[in-house]
């Protein structure tokens, strides 16, 4: 890691660290583990006014949001079968069926369970299977990507096996928040329901033996409510318009403690840690607790993006989430979420935090991400994790929180899979990171690393194309902009004052550059889909290209979306080099370079 980054602060960092407790956090965990927290309910506001009590008695300066957001949230699923009714729960965003329920043929369609989080929103499911107008029955945690890729196939309906004895509530839509005019036809159009693994395979079989008819039931209580947003505000001194977002959602599937009581506890431990040494603080810290993330898909922080976007937008340093920290056996560091050119800072500070190694990965299009397409540094999700060997110990099959405890989403999410040492070490990580972010002189992101990935994801998608297509001028680009941000990087290491700042300045801007063509396909200020979005999507679908015969139609509308992807990347990536070029460097020489 260039020296550059290798900002620390031991005197603030140990004042911090030694000012941590877990008085505030437990009672948290302890109290939220008796409130089931839907979106938009009474209890989950009642859960709100709890938090917003200890900022109060603390001093800590916040402000309450009440937006108006589109939720649905599952009361009732059943499978019928004959004589016989299975238990059930439908994901939020499903269609309610009415009591008469959707009766057709039940087709099985063979697919692989996920592997890990980032598989959790993969399809998996087996091509070649006539699902027209039949329930599809098949291995899976009813999903969005593979809710809508049988929905397209032209099923009328889906069951779900679920991998174990419980079933995990879910949540369907690809939409991201509250739709738009160009997303809400996007909405599941069919019943999807879960049903457990034993009770699965007893539909497969029945399935596999010969016709089969199924009756789905499902309800669900979806429309416009109000929701509530809580947001603590703790200044810096030196630049307080400049601000770090911490945050993470506070409603759950039932009394959710894993997912994420203890993600709430932490994030008030933090207010009040930051707060008690907010002179310390260079850069503000906005700590923001939001509803809607399981009935709405991410419905409150998207608010939240839209409502506030100039602001985020012009100052927003970077966002962590903080979801699932401090469960049981999650002793380990892997795994997690980090944009490239966050990645090294975040293994240091674990490092230092926690003294363990520390790996992670692109940041996938979940959790509450919901900053992407303004521009934004982001780093962490999920965080603590269980090791392999527990999980396979106890049997466990791959989920998306509760440090691994397959707990997660069912009502098994209890005061049991909290774990108060290792909530303790989070909060060590999180503070350290936090710190360090808001009082590094020059902002720890490493935007060389990032053009480095741009040039390996490019060579790889080169190769990939068959010589069907010349990713040359992008490749070419873009060693061009890792030259020059390394030479904004030497250059910036003898930066004071205001000169320091416009260093400052670049970093940010590089982000609202590079993060949306890495992240995103559609513009700033809107939300893309809530399925995998590969490296440099709009040059993604050179991969397929080898497999399409030329001169066929779709070989040449492929060709056009990749000769405007290169261009949309080509352009973004000589902007970036213009920023960093002109920055630091004196008009005359700004004149000569261009000559």
């Amino acid at each position: 890691m260039p020296p550059v980054f290798n900002f620390k602060d031991p005197v603030t960092e140990r004042a911090m660290l030694a000012s941590l407790s877990l008085d505030a956090p437990w009672d948290v965990v302890t109290t939220f583990s008796k409130i089931v927290r839907d979106s938009g309910s009474p209890e989950e506001r009642g859960a709100f006014e709890y938090l917003a009590k200890y900022l109060k008695k603390w001093g800590v300066p916040h402000k309450v949001y009440e937006p108006q957001l589109f939720l649905s949230l599952p009361r009732f699923a059943g499978v019928t079968v004959g004589e016989k009714t299975f238990r059930a729960k439908t994901p939020a965003m499903s269609i309610s069926t009415g009591a008469p329920g959707l009766t057709a043929p039940v087709v099985y369609v063979p697919a692989q369970y996920a592997t890990g989080a980032g598989s959790l929103f993969s399809v998996g499911a087996q091509a070649g299977i006539d699902v027209r107008g039949k329930i599809v029955l098949t291995e899976g945690l009813g999903l969005p990507m593979s809710v809508a890729h049988f929905e397209a196939q032209g099923a009328i309906g889906m069951i779900n096996i679920n991998p174990g004895e419980d079933i995990h509530w879910a949540i369907c839509t690809t939409i991201w928040g509250t739709p738009d005019l160009d997303s809400y036809q996007r909405k599941p159009k069919i019943p999807v329901v879960s049903v457990n693994h034993a009770d699965g395979q007893t539909l497969m079989q029945l399935a596999q033996a010969g016709a089969l008819q199924a009756t789905v039931r499902t309800e669900l209580e979806e429309g416009w409510k109000k929701g509530t947003i809580l947001v603590a505000e703790i200044p810096g001194t030196d630049e307080p318009d400049k601000f770090l977002l911490a945050h993470g959602h506070l409603d759950s599937w039932d009394v959710g403690v894993g997912d994420n009581a203890t993600g709430n506890a932490a994030l008030l431990e933090l207010a009040r840690v930051f707060w008690q040494q907010r002179k310390k603080l260079k850069r503000s810290l906005r700590i923001a607790w939001w509803t809607g993330h399981s009935h709405g898909r991410y419905a409150g922080s998207t608010w939240y993006a839209d409502a506030f976007g100039v602001d985020l937008y012009e100052n927003c340093i970077a966002q962590v989430n903080i979801d699932s920290p401090g469960c049981r056996w999650a002793t380990e560091y892997r795994d997690i979420s980090w944009f490239t050119e966050a990645a090294q800072f975040c293994r240091t500070a674990i490092k230092d935090a926690v003294h363990k190694p520390a790996e992670g990965s692109r940041a996938h299009q979940a959790g509450d991400y919901s900053f992407n397409n303004i521009g934004i540094t982001s780093f962490f999700m999920l965080l603590s994790t269980m090791p392999e060997a527990v999980a396979k110990d106890q049997g466990y099959y791959a989920v998306g929180g509760c440090g691994g405890n397959i707990a997660w989403h069912t009502e098994n999410d209890q005061l049991a899979v909290a774990d108060k040492d290792i909530l303790m070490d989070d909060l060590k990580v999180y503070v350290v990171a936090l710190s360090r972010v808001l009082n590094a002189p020059l902002l720890p992101f490493d935007f060389v690393a990032l053009a480095d990935e741009f040039i390996g994801t490019l060579a790889r998608y080169h190769q990939a194309g068959d010589g069907r297509f010349d990713l040359t001028p992008a490749l070419r680009q873009a060693r061009a902009l890792k030259k020059d941000v390394a030479d904004f990087y030497r250059r910036a290491k003898n930066a004071k004052g205001a000169q320091l700042r416009a260093y400052n300045a670049t970093i940010l801007q590089l982000a609202r550059l590079l993060v949306p063509i890495n992240y995103t396909r559609e513009g700033a200020f809107r939300h893309d889909p809530a399925v995998n979005i590969s490296p440099l999507p709009d040059l993604a679908p050179i991969e397929q290209l080898p497999r399409l015969a030329p001169g066929t139609d779709l070989a040449g509308f492929t060709l056009a979306h990749l000769t405007r992807g290169q261009n949309r990347l080509v352009v973004t990536l000589r902007q970036a080099q213009q920023l960093v070029q002109s920055t630091g460097v004196p008009a005359q020489r700004r004149v000569a370079k261009s000559k």
